[in-house]
């Protein structure tokens, strides 16, 4: 199962050294609208 990052990480993730992945899964956070997915799910 992958973990998440949440926003909190995410702006953690900009104090360390951004890899491919980090930069990837922010864009994700903002751009999905997942409490909605979820629902459906």
């Amino acid at each position: 199962m992958m973990s998440q990052i949440s926003s909190s990480d995410a702006e953690h993730a900009g104090k360390r050294k951004r890899t491919r992945r980090t930069v990837f899964l922010t864009e994700m956070e903002l751009v999905v609208p997942w409490k909605a997915l979820l629902k459906v799910i």
